[in-house]
């Protein structure tokens, strides 16, 4: 897509939605770095349900440690793979309170070091809590990039990097959940609604709806 197709692109998506943000629930950049953990393979529905109590008893890595992997296991039982989240969310808040005097570093290498964190989940955190212009390409994003031809690409890796090369930095910033919403709400996988899209006439899907 042109850059002049890709500036009107997520002009459009900032008109419909001003202020776009995660619909997972947190309470501190730690509760987020949770969560966002326990979404791979589950969607932001069913995390949300389990961690709104999970976080009114144990919302700081010190709390999650006195709780205990087997009652995080019973909290958290619903979601899929819940028993190697439980694992990492109790090895994550010990090298947290150990290393980190319980604080969420706001840098890449360290948040990819711990354990169950991945470069997706490290790019959520950067990019909604601490600010960064980040793209965690997720099945939505990678769906919805190389779909609409805004950044064509064959792993999530190559679709971030041709992102952040094609995306002005007037839209760096919400560009992450612009597209994510898109994918969520709009430009679904079995059937996109093409009649109802903001940006119909800037993608390049040949198999559009009517």
């Amino acid at each position: 897509m042109k850059p002049q197709k890709v500036n009107e692109f997520f002009a459009r998506l900032a008109q419909a939605n001003p202020v776009p943000e995660t619909e997972l629930y947190y309470t501190n950049v730690f509760t987020l770095l949770v969560a966002v953990m326990m979404s791979a393979q589950a969607t932001d529905k069913s995390v949300n349900k389990v961690t709104r109590t999970l976080f009114q008893i144990a919302d700081t890595p010190e709390k999650m440690l006195n709780l205990g992997e087997d009652q995080i296991r019973q909290h958290i039982r619903s979601i899929g793979f819940f028993n190697t989240k439980a694992k990492n969310i109790i090895k994550l808040s010990q090298i947290l309170v150990e290393s980190y005097q319980g604080q969420v570093p706001d840098n890449r290498q360290a948040l990819e070091s711990f354990p169950g964190v991945g470069r997706k989940t490290a790019n959520v955190v950067l990019n909604v809590f601490f600010g960064h212009p980040t793209i965690a390409v997720d099945t939505h994003i990678f769906r919805v990039a190389n779909r609409t031809g805004l950044a064509g690409g064959k792993t999530p890796y190559e679709v971030e990097m041709k992102l952040l090369k094609c995306i002005p930095e007037t839209w760096s910033l919400h560009a992450h959940h612009w597209l994510i919403l898109h994918g969520r709400y709009i430009c679904k996988a079995r059937k996109p609604e093409c009649v109802r899209c903001p940006v119909y006439d800037l993608c390049a899907y040949k198999a559009k709806t009517n």
